[in-house]
């Protein structure tokens, strides 16, 4: 089992790559010639790869489980709001029947005055029904009761 890498382990592994003889380029600018070390490099450089594809799938693992988490609660926010709206559509209509009826506005605003005259003309019309029953029931005929006030037939 290999001991776990430190930071100053990769960092003394990074020197290394970038400078493995002490002077500045001298890697690139002038390869080292032995197979022993560019085996001994290659290996480094795949123990530095490996570990910075770890870090990577850890993140990317990180990053996945807090979409999740947000969708998660968006989730529950929309169910949430849902249930709000349906409580709220029940209680308007239950406020809905227990209300009277509102009047209606008319559908255009220029015939405010017809739509007036129309409704007065039939609350008139229902009023003079109402009497009219009102005197049936009160068991006097109509004619004898204007002969009583006298107006003409």
């Amino acid at each position: 089992m290999s001991k776990p890498v430190s930071p100053q382990d990769l960092f003394d592994l990074w020197q290394k790559m970038v400078n493995p003889g002490g002077y500045p380029l001298q890697s690139l600018m002038f390869p080292v010639l032995d197979a022993k070390e560019i085996e001994k490099k290659i290996h480094e450089l795949e123990v530095v790869e490996h570990w910075l594809k770890a870090n990577l799938n850890m993140l990317q693992l990180s990053i996945k489980s807090l979409e999740m988490q947000r969708a998660m609660l968006k989730g529950g926010e929309k169910f949430q709001d849902s249930l709000r709206e349906q409580r709220e559509t029940r209680e308007r209509a239950e406020a809905a029947a227990k209300a009277p009826p509102e009047p209606q506005a008319p559908a255009n605003p220029a015939m405010w005055a017809w739509d007036m005259m129309a409704k007065a003309g039939q609350e008139a019309m229902h009023n003079a029904a109402k009497a009219a029953q009102a005197a049936q029931q009160a068991g006097v005929p109509a004619k004898a009761r204007r002969k009583k006030k006298g107006e003409p037939d």
